[in-house]
């Protein structure tokens, strides 16, 4: 079994316990992660004995769930939870948070069903105010997950897994935890940095009646009551300064803490007429690395925060100032982690619909984009599973807003689950306008995305400067199997070397003469793949359990200096 040092460290009884919700902070929160118990059936009604211990937030599947158990799409995953409430949690109403569950969860408490979500891969919550009671209480869960059998998001999961397709897992896999809120209180609010106009503006839901306070440090900049807020000389965020303004919101008789970046993300032409990537109003190279956030021992779900935290921080050490966040939806903390730090991110909505066939994938490299509103070509037959994506596209942004990180969002990648592209780029402009846009990251573009983005790994790159900016939205791929921290004996890569020293040549040669030559051209953005090794993927800049870097890192830093406009 392949473990991270994480993996090692974890306390089974208290696992992923911080606060998980760092940009929306309220004095009121229970973990409930930790020991379940669980039941694979062929019924969906409940079973009146549970078997198996299970430690949540980590599906079945995963070595740290103890469980290590694939879940059917025949088959219904009961869990069940006892917990206690306090006698002085309760506040009026009291909510109850699912980060993420796969595929589809009916919810129970003490017996009563609440309500289902389905996605695996947004946050959801329920009220249960009226279902619970102080002392102890009975949370149940009965979860269904199709994988690939079905057009759902399903990210890179599949049944029959190798190559860049993964192990399949199912269930609870971030955290679940309550809190508890006046009848009336502020539900969320939505910050948007105004960066031409030196202000800033609050949208507040479930109650306007709000006293806002920006603070610099220890400093008070402004209390109000106003939604606009001004900020004359302020400091700005970037990944060479990552300064966040602490802003705290007083409702309902709570305070709720929060914090924003004042930054600015567009498109624009350089000195010489060259479309560009800009960050706040300038020019900006994005150095970035594809980063699909597995591990060996919790799949999906890190470890610990500590690794999250690592990952972000050591490719912000090697000089990398961006990941594009594959396929995936993290938790918050995450994303919060490279808003202190200074990383950019490019996050990708998770793909769904059906298995393509070879046109999808090879006429994009014979110049051929094929038209996403054919559903039967793009096996996105199912309406049910194309409406499921909006609404989880919805929500993704939703929820990401006020993440100052997010520079761009992905809505598809490859033709893997691609359609309607124009719809969902209007739709994500609409919902924000202040990012940008790679509506079809690599193959099949339909003409309404911010950039001209490219994939490639096995013909030379040749960067032509057009109408948008030209990013290199995937490329490299070089492996190196490092014996003792594979998660099998099998390799997956575009280009295979032996030893530490041919990789490193390998990784500078391209970057010297190919990647760096070609920035004053028109590449505007490069996104190497990859952060670590993932299952038969063994082309991550890190071994899959974290603990070897594989490509000397004093070059990785040299050649970073280098990649900037």
């Amino acid at each position: 079994m392949l473990l991270t040092k994480f993996g090692e460290a974890l306390i089974k009884e208290n696992p992923l316990s911080e606060y998980p919700r760092p940009q929306f902070v309220r004095n009121s929160y229970i973990n409930l992660n930790g020991k379940w118990k669980c039941e694979f059936s062929g019924s969906k009604s409940l079973p009146e004995q549970f078997s198996t211990d299970i430690i949540v937030p980590f599906s079945p599947e995963t070595p740290l769930s103890g469980v290590n158990r694939v879940l059917s799409p025949n088959e219904f995953l009961h869990y069940e939870k006892i917990f206690e409430i306090p006698a002085d949690f309760n506040k009026g109403r009291v909510f109850l948070h699912f980060g993420a569950v796969d595929q589809i969860a009916t919810v129970f408490i003490n017996g009563s069903e609440i309500g289902t979500h389905k996605g695996g891969y947004t946050p959801f919550k329920f009220e249960i105010t009226d279902f619970i009671r102080t002392g102890q209480n009975t949370l149940n869960v009965t979860v269904v997950d199709y994988s690939d059998t079905k057009e759902y998001s399903k990210g890179k999961q599949k049944f029959k897994r190798g190559g860049i397709w993964y192990s399949p897992q199912s269930g609870i896999w971030q955290t679940v935890w309550l809190e508890s809120t006046p009848v009336e209180f502020l539900e969320r609010v939505k910050i948007t940095p105004d960066y031409d106009n030196e202000q800033v503006h609050f949208e507040f839901f479930g109650t306007d009646d709000v006293v806002t306070t920006i603070y610099d440090g220890d400093e008070i900049m402004a209390e109000t009551k106003e939604t606009t807020v001004k900020l004359p000389d302020f400091k700005s965020w970037s990944p060479e300064n990552p300064f966040l303004y602490t802003v705290t919101f007083n409702a309902c008789g709570e305070v709720i803490k929060s914090y924003f970046g004042m930054r600015k993300f567009s498109v624009g032409e350089d000195e010489n007429g060259i479309k560009r990537l800009f960050l706040n109003n300038k020019p900006y190279f994005h150095n970035g690395l594809l980063d699909q956030g597995y591990y060996p021992d919790g799949f999906l779900t890190p470890p610990s925060n500590s690794a999250m935290e690592f990952d972000v921080k050591k490719m912000k050490e090697l000089g990398f100032n961006m990941l594009r966040k594959h396929i995936k939806i993290e938790p918050l903390l995450w994303y919060h982690y490279c808003d202190v730090n200074g990383i950019l991110v490019w996050q990708d909505m998770v793909n769904g619909g059906g298995n393509y066939g070879l046109e999808i994938s090879v006429l994009p490299f014979v110049g051929i984009n094929l038209d996403d509103t054919n559903y039967k070509t793009f096996k996105r037959t199912d309406k049910e599973a194309r409406d499921l994506y909006y609404e989880e596209l919805t929500d993704m942004v939703d929820y990401l807003y006020n993440c100052p990180c997010i520079a761009l969002w992905v809505p598809f990648n490859e033709g893997w689950g691609q359609f309607d592209s124009k719809i969902a780029y209007d739709m994500l402009k609409k919902m924000d306008p202040s990012r940008t846009v790679d509506s079809t990251s690599g193959w099949h573009d339909r003409g309404a995305s911010d950039v001209i983005s490219k994939h490639i790994y096995f013909t030379p790159i040749k960067v032509k400067a057009g109408n948008r900016p030209y990013v290199l939205s995937e490329f490299g791929g070089y492996s190196q199997k490092i014996s003792g921290h594979t998660f099998n004996n099998k390799m997956f890569g575009y280009k295979i070397y032996k030893t530490k020293d041919s990789l490193t040549k390998a990784y500078k040669r391209t970057f010297e003469k190919t990647i760096i030559p070609q920035i004053k051209t028109g590449l505007s953005a490069t996104v190497y793949t990859q952060v670590t090794d993932v299952e038969d993927e063994l082309n991550g800049i890190l071994t899959y359990d974290r603990k070897v870097v594989k490509i000397d890192e004093e070059t990785i830093k040299e050649i970073n200096r280098k990649v900037k406009l």
